[in-house]
């Protein structure tokens, strides 16, 4: 984004208007900020400085007697050059997570589950945050569990620490004798542990099991369908999953007063979410290893349900690669310094506890 090429005074008096109005949802006036703001000026320069402010589009003024308040430039202006992320959230937001979820306890997606869950509660806003989607979604760990007399799960586990799993017959040739059940389904889950592990899909359509071990070779059938169902299981979706807290807290905001805005935005988090998610997800090449986190303001948003709204958002690594994404949806008039400060935090935070699974 260019800089404003704003002066020192007027630097100063936006920061004000923009912070007084965030702070109390009121348009700001000259007498407000000489009151509030120990500036050493007289009210009717802070007056001028606020018509100029409004002339070059950061403020304007919601009726003609009232105060300003900022508009989505002055907000750009102020995220982008006036304000600081507060380090004083972000070792809360990093405390609170680590004391309240338990890496070694948690599954992934469960992990995720009570990070958006904390992030909604700290913010006050709506909390989202992807399941790692990764390029090759490679086969990490399965296992056969026996559920029944003549039933197994197949529970699969990819290098993002997504789980699936599947209920299947037991193969004939082990019920042959049931008090071996056990025993032979943990014999052939170390088996094809052993062979498929960090295999991606493409390389498992593709095996060639005509050279199988002689010990194996009564299950060749029943292993080649175990591999074409792990295979299809492994498919990468298009669109992400979603994890979402936070609706019903954000809609006690005054800007979500009108019914029409609040149906839309609604409908967008409930019916629409493959428009919502690639708003969530994106980044660009120059991003993937900053931390740059992305704010979109209002009108910068492309979907109309969205221009009442500001999105901080900010994806989490495995490794270099963006593979999921943390964001925060709340009004334009939003507590900028700790919701960038929230979504960073957590997606470092995420980063790490993502290669903690993979390397455990």
């Amino acid at each position: 984004m260019p800089k404003s090429n704003l002066n020192e005074r007027y630097q100063k008096i936006l920061k004000a208007t923009v912070k007084h109005y965030i702070a109390t949802a009121e348009p700001v006036g000259s007498k407000t900020l000489v009151e509030g703001y120990n500036f050493r000026v007289s009210s009717a320069t802070i007056r001028n400085v606020l018509g100029q402010l409004e002339k070059e589009g950061f403020l304007y003024q919601p009726h003609t007697s009232s105060g300003r308040v900022p508009s989505d430039s002055g907000y750009r202006i102020y995220v982008d050059e006036l304000m600081s992320p507060d380090e004083t959230i972000s070792k809360q937001v990093e405390q609170n997570l680590l004391h309240q979820l338990k890496r070694e306890s948690w599954h992934f997606d469960t992990l995720l589950q009570r990070a958006t869950q904390i992030l909604a509660n700290i913010s006050g806003y709506i909390a989202i945050i992807t399941l790692p989607q990764t390029a090759s979604n490679k086969l990490k760990h399965l296992q056969l569990v026996q559920v029944s007399s003549k039933q197994m799960m197949l529970i699969i586990v990819t290098d993002g620490y997504q789980t699936q799993s599947v209920l299947m017959d037991i193969p004939a040739t082990i019920l042959d004798d049931e008090t071996e059940v056990l025993a032979e389904l943990n014999i052939l889950s170390n088996f094809l542990n052993h062979q498929l592990k960090g295999y991606s899909v493409s390389e498992l359509v593709n095996l060639d099991w005509s050279r199988i071990d002689q010990e194996f070779l009564q299950y060749k059938n029943f292993i080649k369908n175990l591999v074409q169902e792990i295979s299809q299981r492994l498919q990468v979706e298009q669109t992400p999953s979603i994890i979402m807290h936070g609706v019903s807290e954000v809609l006690r905001h005054p800007e979500f007063s009108h019914l029409q805005q609040v149906q839309m935005l609604l409908h967008l988090l409930e019916q629409q979410q493959d428009q919502l998610i690639p708003l969530i997800c994106e980044y660009s090449e120059s991003e993937t290893l900053s931390k740059k986190v992305n704010v979109r303001i209002g009108s910068e948003n492309p979907l109309k349900s969205m221009r009442i709204c500001t999105l901080v958002s900010a994806v989490y690594r495995q490794g270099e690669y963006p593979v999921g994404s943390v964001g925060i949806i709340g009004p334009t008039r939003m507590l900028y310094e700790n919701t960038i400060s929230l979504v960073e935090t957590t997606a470092d935070y995420l980063t790490e506890a993502l290669s903690d699974f993979i390397t455990a």
